[in-house]
């Protein structure tokens, strides 16, 4: 039996909190999830620095990637059961695609580092270029075992990461507003987190999808249970995923990773706690396996290594990144906007930094977005099916959708030290400047004194 059919004896299961069962049915699935690139998501978490703000968000990556595979397994034995093509461009599923979609849904976030999108920021790394990197590559244990399906397989997995493969069911199976990928980490961080606001049916939602020609489309009938999932998408936005206090440890891991890279730079850094690891990524020039060795572990060693650095600014941003000591944030408007500048002359006068301890970050999504051909990248918009086969784009038939679609939800913050907010300074010398800090700020936001 060739490999690319090859199902192992016994179907294996992972027993998993969201789904139940994950059950692998091939070979080259297990085979995946036993390769080096794949196991390292056990040591990457989910969700960064969130689980600073919900203690519960410990999960990793390598979950999720299970969670992600699982809904795609379900999709295609619906679709194969249900909508099974019968002759060529009908516009029904052909089952030979399966090993491919399954293989991108397992592999689809492989290429994230540790805390991925600030390590992104600082060392400009592209997850989704590494993923394919990863994919493509001889040298790594992924490639090999995609190579054994066949010599082009690698490329094609590639390609439905990379959008670019031919048939849209695959892609936006992984890809689209409403996909494997998105419907896992919702109901997976809203479970870790503690948190309601991720829930939707899930069940429902499978069993209302449909493929068709163009890609991928939602009966008619299933219209509330995907509406429950973009309030669902939107509430987890706004309460967990851009919370302040999140944010304000990224702003911290931001400017430490900053902080070293500059010590480093002006060859200033402590020889003892030199970041081995990270040097490649300072320079600006490393390798795929270089990327490969980073994981929490590795950065939050060096953090801790940080800590006794005799850099007066790297010790304390080691310091409240790893006891958790946020820096505070306040709502900014365009109209208080031109008010940082005189708040960072006082944190400046505080004794701070404010290159290292203030920051303007903004959080903002769509919750809904109806395609726009003129948009850079237009997403794919959700389609319900008529009975007569016809389609309608979702927020043209739901109220609530329609009410969301294309309205930015989210805000800008300004953030700085927390000390700038101290009540308690009696004998400090800096009371009267925290004072006048503080007649800038109410109720959360930054305010024009009377």
């Amino acid at each position: 039996m060739a490999y690319r059919q090859q199902l192992l004896p016994m179907e294996k299961v992972f027993r998993d909190p969201v789904h139940d069962y994950i059950y692998i049915q091939h070979q080259v699935i297990l085979d995946l999830i036993n390769t080096s690139e794949f196991q390292r998501l056990r040591r990457i978490k989910q969700l960064g620095t969130t689980s600073l703000t919900f203690h519960g968000a410990e999960h990793s990556r390598f979950g999720h990637c299970l969670g992600v595979y699982e809904i795609t397994r379900r999709i295609c034995d619906n679709f194969e059961r249900n909508y099974p093509t019968q002759a060529p461009g009908d516009g029904g599923w052909d089952d030979h695609e399966r090993l491919v979609a399954l293989c991108a849904a397992l592999l689809h976030d492989i290429g994230h580092g540790p805390y991925s999108h600030t390590f992104e920021h600082i060392f400009h790394t592209d997850h989704e270029a590494l993923t394919v990197q990863i994919l493509t590559s001889p040298e790594t244990e992924v490639n090999q075992v995609l190579q054994q399906v066949s010599p082009d397989f690698p490329a094609q997995v590639a390609a439905v990461i990379q959008k670019t493969y031919p048939n849209p069911q695959v892609v936006q199976m992984i890809s689209s507003q409403i996909d494997a990928d998105r419907m896992d980490y919702l109901l997976r961080d809203s479970y870790f987190t503690g948190t309601n606001y991720g829930n939707f049916d899930l069940t429902r939602i499978l069993r209302v999808m449909k493929p068709y020609q163009s890609g991928i489309t939602f009966a008619m009938e299933g219209m509330h249970a995907v509406e429950d999932y973009i309030v669902s998408r939107f509430q987890m936005y706004m309460q967990v995923y851009f919370h302040p206090v999140s944010r304000s440890m990224e702003v911290i891991l931001d400017r430490l990773l900053e902080r070293a890279n500059d010590l480093y730079q002006s060859h200033a850094v402590d020889a003892e706690a030199t970041p081995v690891r990270l040097l490649p990524f300072f320079n600006n020039n490393f390798t795929l396996h270089d990327y490969l060795r980073l994981d929490d572990g590795v950065l939050n060693t060096y953090f801790s290594h940080w800590r006794d650095s005799r850099d007066q600014i790297l010790a304390d941003l080691a310091t409240r990144f790893l006891d958790r000591r946020p820096l505070k944030s306040a709502r900014v408007d365009a109209t208080t906007q031109p008010l940082i500048p005189t708040l960072q002359k006082l944190i400046e006068q505080a004794g701070f930094d404010t290159h290292y301890y203030t920051d303007i970050n903004d959080s903002y999504d769509l919750p809904y977005d109806a395609y726009d051909p003129k948009m850079k990248k237009p997403r794919t918009q959700i389609e319900l099916q008529q009975k007569d086969g016809s389609l309608l784009e979702l927020s043209t038939v739901s109220d609530l959708v329609r009410a969301i679609t294309g309205k930015v939800s989210g805000d800008q913050r300004f953030f700085f030290p927390k000390e700038m907010l101290s009540k308690n300074a009696e004998n400090d010398l800096f009371k009267p400047i925290y004072q006048e800090f503080q007649q800038y700020i109410l109720n959360d936001r930054l305010v024009v004194p009377h």
